[in-house]
């Protein structure tokens, strides 16, 4: 074998030498692209790539919103909503109570700002309202929701429909019989007069009730768990308490 030969065969075991070595260089590399983006996709680090920048690692957005989450938790739990809901567990009639004498007040503050033609401010008026939202209204509407929610526990359509017909037939009357009959006796009214308020009041009073308090209902009962609702409903009562004071004093 002649050196020329010699040299061809040796050039030609290197080129190939060097192309198994650079099909394999092409394979590594491939796969470790492969195995980069797997683990990057996980959210993790490899030690076949370089550590992506804070910035656009995916378990960082991941745990920004884990954190923002609980912080708002946090901001719910030790704020004011918190704090209330803490109230309705530890003492759901005095806080339900206290929240409907609140709103009675002001609802009853509204009414005489916007009706009253003195420039006198009837404060017997509104401790009268915050007396009967503290005492009156507010245990009842606890009982009268659990009630409900014991008797027709499921939040569909129809229950909501249900407890809607029950509230205006047999709670409205009632509660608003108790809240003409109570004002009119603080207000030193006989038997007689008060009789003569309910004939002339209850009937417009429910006539208006049935138009504002079934959309309301139907929001407290079909969205707001049970616990919830008497706050919901008072909410609601603030727009129509500044109605129903003033029916409660007009003149007799």
């Amino acid at each position: 074998m002649s050196k020329r030969h010699l040299f061809l065969e040796i050039d030609f075991v290197v080129v190939v030498v060097d192309a198994v070595n650079t099909q394999h260089s092409i394979t590594m590399m491939s796969m470790s692209r492969n195995i980069t983006k797997r683990f990057l996709l996980n959210g993790k680090q490899t030690p076949f790539h370089a550590p992506c920048p804070p910035a656009v690692r995916p378990y960082d957005r991941i745990i920004h919103k884990a954190s923002f989450c609980s912080s708002s938790s946090s901001a719910a739990k030790f704020g004011f909503v918190g704090w209330y809901l803490r109230k309705l567990e530890e003492h759901p009639v005095v806080t339900k109570s206290l929240t409907s004498s609140f709103i009675f007040t002001a609802s009853d503050f509204t009414s005489q700002m916007i009706s009253s033609s003195s420039a006198s401010y009837d404060f017997k008026r509104t401790f009268r309202m915050a007396v009967y939202g503290l005492l009156i209204l507010g245990p009842s509407q606890h009982l009268w929701f659990n009630h409900l929610s014991k008797i027709l526990p499921k939040r569909d359509v129809s229950a909501t429909l249900k407890k809607i017909f029950m509230g205006q037939a047999v709670f409205g009357p009632v509660i608003n019989t108790v809240f003409f009959t109570y004002n009119g006796a603080v207000q030193g009214e006989s038997v007689p007069q008060i009789i003569t308020r309910l004939k002339r009041d209850l009937l417009p009073t429910m006539i208006g009730g049935a138009m504002f308090w079934p959309a309301c209902d139907f929001v407290t009962f079909k969205f707001a768990p049970v616990h919830l609702q008497p706050l919901l409903n008072s909410s609601c009562a603030y727009v129509w308490t500044i109605y129903l004071t003033y029916m409660a004093n007009r003149e007799k």
